[in-house]
């Protein structure tokens, strides 16, 4: 009786094993997973691309018709679809980071087993956390990148500092990304996943996504303050709307710091399930 292996871990399985933390090699990892999207997952990607556009042609255009002008953080007054996008594009990119790096991820480290391979080789716990949050990366990149396009013909994007709203986006994909892989880790059950869904889509409604966050009392504003998404959505908001200044700094240190305590969290993570 023959069994099928992985290719990839048959291609690294000759390779000596080793225990460093990172081999310099996370390109593999991370072209391993986008070959498998592709060939599996290509609808769902799809799907993700437009459930952002049918938000923002419902809401933005349909219901912005009767909205008007929103007055945004700075003072500025905008359309309301203008008002909407650039948040749904910080949402579109979180979703899709988060998607690969968590269900993608639950699924190899439960039931694929592919970590275990992975890790019995030269590759290192870093070189896979890297890989698998690059992979995520870049599914958050093309959503964002693909709804940038429709933003720019309805003529959303109000500003030239829009241009810089794609490396923002990819700032904000990686953050959700590098801390989605690390608190997949802990999950062991389809049950617990379940969790992630729970907490994403209150802070999608919340995250002035949708409306000011000056519609709230002082304290929910300092609440919402300390989410991630509302971090997002006003450094994309303010690229996109025109109103830079300094301030914005702190969100990119922010989603900075966010980034280093995943990749950090994560590589502990494997090497703590798999190594020790």
């Amino acid at each position: 009786m023959t069994t099928t292996r992985d290719p990839f871990v048959a291609a690294v399985t000759r390779a000596r094993p080793l225990r460093a933390l990172y081999a310099g090699n996370a390109r593999s990892v991370m072209q391993r997973g986008w070959s498998a999207t592709r060939s599996t997952n290509w609808l769902v990607i799809v799907s993700g691309f437009f459930e952002p556009i049918f938000y923002l042609l419902s809401l933005g255009v349909g219901f912005g018709a009767l909205v008007g002008t929103v007055t945004t953080a700075g003072g500025e007054h905008v359309p309301y679809a203008a008002f909407i996008a650039p948040a749904l594009l910080a949402t579109a990119a979180m979703n899709g980071a988060v998607y690969d790096s968590t269900w993608n991820v639950f699924f190899k480290m439960h039931f694929a087993k592919l970590y275990e391979g992975m890790l019995s080789t030269s590759l290192g716990p870093l070189d896979v956390a890297l890989g698998e949050i690059l992979l995520a990366l870049l599914r958050g990149a093309l959503y964002a990148a693909g709804f940038m396009v429709v933003m720019q013909v309805l003529g959303l994007n109000l500003s030239w500092w829009a241009l810089l709203a794609l490396p923002a986006v990819l700032l904000i994909a990686f953050g959700f990304a590098s801390f989605g892989m690390g608190v997949t880790s802990y999950m062991k059950t389809f049950q617990q996943m379940d969790w992630i869904n729970f907490i994403l889509l209150p802070m999608f409604l919340l995250s002035a996504t949708f409306y000011p966050i000056t519609v709230y009392p002082d304290w929910i504003q300092k609440i919402i303050m300390a989410l991630p998404l509302w971090h997002g959505v006003e450094l994309v908001r303010g690229l996109t709307t025109g109103a830079v200044d300094p301030g914005m700094l702190w969100h990119v240190l922010y989603f900075t710091v966010m980034i280093a305590l995943g990749l950090v969290l994560t590589t502990r993570r494997l090497r703590a399930l798999f190594l020790d």
